[in-house]
């Protein structure tokens, strides 16, 4: 059983990209402890397992799907977790992408350049704007964003994400000291390399790339969404209570070189 300063009993916690990998690790992980969940994907299939899920562990759960870069479709998923459960009190914007082909910065196309961009920043930014307002009404709340190892650092050919995860880490910094007074906390997590589906179905086809991140880990493995996720809703408890503007590394030491 998880101390009282870690759980969400009577919360309602709304989790991006909750269909798969961390967010929907950080969904479970939230139900586990109390809380009742929103989650949120562009992809409804893994969306709704997630959502049975918790459902069938006696918790309280809604889907909705949703594109994070559209304004119209984040308002929605923000209005049906306050319909739902009557506010907002935590939220972890975990939806994303990434490419795994390296192009050097001058050969990055416009289209590929705004489709990180518009999701990995932009998105993040549209969720923080509509989930402020209900945690300004209900007197609190706390956000955690998905950053990245390359927010804190960088890596040849990887211009368009790394500009994205160094902008979270900015966004959510000035988020902290915008609402520290409003008792709204705000911070992010840079993972380091994870073993998400997404990464599974790289290093699949290619176990040179999997050997490359494991030695770039001073821990000797990757990570997995599970501790990603401990980190984000631990977080968003009352356990983190005086922790604000943090970009929190969980990455097995690589940003320590």
């Amino acid at each position: 059983m998880a101390s009282d300063s870690a759980r969400f009993d009577h919360r309602t916690a709304l989790v991006t990209g909750g269909g798969s990998g961390i967010g929907r690790e950080a969904a479970l992980l939230f139900a586990a402890r109390g809380a009742r969940v929103v989650i949120a994907d562009i992809a409804a299939g893994g969306g709704e397992s997630t959502a049975k899920a918790i459902l069938e562990g006696g918790g309280e759960a809604v889907f909705v799907r949703t594109d994070v870069t559209r304004a119209d479709e984040v308002a929605a998923m923000v209005d049906a977790a306050v319909a739902s459960f009557g506010g907002l009190d935590c939220a972890v914007n975990s939806a994303g992408t990434a490419t795994f082909v390296r192009t050097r910065t001058h050969e990055f196309t416009e289209e590929e350049w705004r489709r990180v961009i518009d999701v990995n920043l932009t998105g993040v930014w549209l969720c923080m704007k509509r989930e402020i307002e209900p945690m300004l009404q209900g007197g609190g709340g706390a956000i955690v964003n998905l950053s990245s190892i390359y927010g804190l650092v960088a890596a040849a050919g990887t211009a368009a994400y790394t500009a994205s995860k160094h902008a979270v880490a900015g966004l959510t910094k000035t988020a902290a000291l915008d609402y520290a007074k409003r008792n709204i906390r705000v911070n992010a997590l840079s993972p380091g390399y994870t073993r998400t589906a997404m990464v599974e179905g790289v290093v699949s086809s290619k176990p040179e790339i999997e050997d490359w991140m494991v030695g770039r880990t001073p821990l000797g493995r990757m990570g997995t969404p599970r501790e990603i996720a401990e980190a984000a809703v631990w977080l968003c408890s009352d356990a983190a209570a005086f922790v604000s503007g943090v970009i929190l590394p969980v990455d097995g030491g690589v940003v320590a070189q």
